[in-house]
């Protein structure tokens, strides 16, 4: 039975999963395109706030998985729905960030003014009681002394997300965590946050499929913000090794970051799934097997038979309950990184066969 018949939703992260930058990650635009029609209703869940989701709606139909906006969630729209639950109706926000972080506020009946606002009138400096804050690619700092200004002079502090690294098409670039860690620095509050690893954005998607979170499947890249908001939202996952997060971050992670499935990509999605099994102190997934050797500083994993994901799986699964039974250190071994990161070329290596 292939993964996706297990579940009547799909919430999909869309940096290191469905695109990189501009263009397409491999495999997704087939795996996806054709969802509707399919009974599984899809959502696109992304902590990036700065675009509107029409603008990321059009950016997938571009690249060929037809897509609606009220398919796409943004954690602007998330930290909005937030804020505005705190607020009355029409109060005064900041918004800081890209142009979907002012179009999120106007969505939910509160008037968004820019930091530039702020600066030139001293009556909107006294009208702000709110500050919604997201990334934005024309960020500057000045806007953020003004977030801080604001929040110093009591304004209700809401962050979109707090990713301190975002995927681009030319690598890894400083997220809107790292702009809020800035901010904090100033302040003497946290931030309410609403993206991921917090379960709001998860559950606005589940609300708009209208579907049971158990019968939902999220579908990511990154461990600390998709994996570990799916287990705070009761979402299954499956962590695809297209973005952020290799093997050896999965092996490693505590209980919130390990992901139900595992998968190269969302190929997996439409295939049969292979889950490991326990035998004894080893796993077994299909025809592969994985089992720790040796002992202290020399402890490690040996592998053998199966494909590479099928070795993936049992390998993680290994890992995981070595961890938990004291049998393996948190760090994992030099010996047990090696051949994970060996078994991440392999894996690699038949991606580009």
């Amino acid at each position: 039975m292939a993964l996706i018949d297990s579940f009547t939703g799909l919430v999909v992260d869309l940096d290191g999963v469905v695109y990189r930058g501009d263009g397409a990650v491999e495999h997704a635009v087939d795996a996806l395109a054709g969802r509707p029609g399919s009974g599984v209703g899809v959502m696109y869940a992304t902590n990036n706030a700065a675009r509107p989701a029409a603008e990321v709606a059009e950016h997938l139909t571009r690249l060929g998985i037809p897509t609606r906006p009220e398919q796409v969630v943004t954690s602007a729209q998330a930290g909005a729905a937030m804020i505005a639950e705190r607020l009355d109706e029409g109060a005064t926000v900041l918004a800081v960030g890209g142009p979907g972080v002012a179009l999120a506020l106007r969505e939910v009946n509160l008037e968004p003014v820019a930091p530039q606002d702020r600066i030139d009138d001293d009556a909107v400096a006294d009208r702000i009681v709110g500050v919604l804050q997201g990334y934005g690619k024309e960020l500057t700092w000045s806007d953020l002394q003004e977030a801080a200004y604001a929040v110093r002079a009591g304004a209700l502090w809401q962050a979109t997300n707090t990713d301190l690294t975002i995927p681009t098409g030319r690598g890894i670039s400083p997220g809107n965590g790292s702009a809020v860690a800035a901010v904090r620095n100033a302040v003497d509050v946290d931030p309410l946050v609403a993206g991921k690893p917090y379960p709001p954005l998860y559950e606005l998607c589940a609300q708009r499929l209208g579907e049971s979170v158990d019968r939902i499947l999220a579908v990511g890249d990154r461990l600390d913000t998709d994996i570990e908001g799916a287990h705070a939202a009761g979402m299954p996952s499956l962590l695809v090794l297209t973005g952020i997060n290799r093997l050896v971050d999965a092996a490693a992670g505590p209980a919130e970051h390990r992901p139900t499935f595992v998968a190269r990509d969302l190929r997996a999605l439409d295939e049969d799934y292979v889950a490991p099994t326990a035998d004894g102190d080893a796993w077994t997934c299909g025809e592969a097997r994985a089992e720790l050797t040796g002992e202290g500083d020399q402890l490690a994993l040996r592998l053998d038979g199966g494909s590479p994901i099928e070795q993936a799986r049992a390998a993680l699964a290994c890992c995981w309950t070595a961890i938990d039974d004291g049998r393996a250190p948190r760090e994992l071994t030099e010996p047990i990184r090696a051949t994970l990161t060996d078994l991440e070329a392999q894996l690699d290596q038949q991606e580009a066969a």
